[in-house]
């Protein structure tokens, strides 16, 4: 790619046409300055050689227009950007789909359920740069924390932001689905996938999760389910009187639900019985999931003026050194 100068403000590039006219009066002025004096005799000037100091003069007021020249191309905003590049990348459209009810706080998973679930979705998000990916959570309800981003920082910090309590308690599976797909239906990617991370049996909620599945079967959506849980039983805090407690709870997943989802939509179910496993799970998704799709690559613009207002500065500083130190010309 190349790098194109332009300027934002080009309007004050007309300021320059004032350098031309500076020039001319000065001319005018130093062919008509003259100070009258009386002489005896002239003939003593016809010896005289100019020196370098006499034509250095001249010297200065060039130095000065072009300072002032400087600074109207500064005032004018130069920027640099480069042109556009049609590259292939894989890139696809994800949305994360994630469970938040009161079961993601047992602690199969350190420090919890929904906090290994965090770290290690924060992980695959920063290594498919090249993709669109957003965020729904649910429990007894669902809603979009995210929309379908590039904008990876933002998705990130919104990601770590949530914690169990945004919503209703209980387990929506087919709300927090359908949230997804409806998300992912308008758009034109080649590849659409949805990644439900849950940890319970559907509940709560108005639509069913095999209804949304067929939803996502029909706008080509394909959907990684993932349960999350250890096989058995496992602790979970509970609240009593008498502070936060912990019992040993048994472990329910809907495994038949979810593998039917995913089989729907021609995706694939997964077990994470501890973190290890959830990251190898993501990794796997990572596996499968690349598409090659064309995009327009385009460069940031760069604020270019400093240099110009250096070199003015820079000029400005020479010219004040002849005038007064080498010239030693009084104002």
């Amino acid at each position: 790619m190349i790098a194109k100068l332009h300027f934002a403000d080009p309007e004050y590039l007309w300021l320059l046409l004032l350098i031309p006219v500076a020039v001319a009066w000065y001319w005018y002025k130093l062919r008509h300055y003259s100070v009258p004096m009386q002489l005896s005799s002239t003939a003593v000037f016809k010896k005289f050689i100019p020196g370098w100091k006499h034509y250095a003069r001249y010297g200065l007021f060039g130095l000065r227009m072009l300072v002032v020249g400087l600074l109207i191309l500064a005032l004018a905003r130069p920027q640099t950007n480069l042109n556009r590049q049609d590259i292939s990348v894989e890139g696809i459209d994800i949305m994360l789909a994630t469970d938040i009810s009161s079961t993601m706080l047992a602690e199969d998973l350190k420090p919890n359920r929904l906090e290994a679930a965090k770290e290690v979705a924060v992980e695959f998000i920063s290594s498919r740069p090249d993709d669109r990916i957003g965020l729904v959570v649910f429990s007894g309800e669902s809603f979009t924390q995210c929309p379908i981003t590039s904008n990876h920082a933002l998705l990130i910090n919104l990601y770590k932001d949530i914690n169990f309590g945004m919503i209703d308690d209980g387990t929506a599976i087919g709300d927090g689905l359908a949230t997804a797909v409806n998300r992912l239906k308008e758009s034109k990617a080649k590849s659409k996938v949805i990644i439900l991370l849950t940890d319970g049996i559907n509940n709560m909620g108005s639509i069913d999760p095999q209804s949304a599945a067929e939803i996502a079967e029909l706008y080509g959506i394909r959907i990684y389910t993932i349960g999350v849980g250890t096989i058995g039983t496992a602790l979970f805090p509970v609240r009593t009187q008498y502070g936060t407690q912990y019992q040993r709870m048994e472990v329910k997943i809907d495994e038949a639900l979810l593998q039917k989802i995913s089989a729907l939509t021609n995706g694939k179910y997964f077990r994470a019985t501890n973190k290890q496993k959830l990251l190898e799970v993501y990794k796997e998704i990572d596996r499968l999931e690349k598409s090659k799709i064309d995009v327009t690559e385009f460069s940031r613009k760069k604020e270019e003026f400093l240099p110009f207002v250096i070199l003015a500065l820079l000029l400005l500083t020479l010219e004040f050194i002849i005038r007064f130190a080498v010239l030693k010309l009084v104002p």
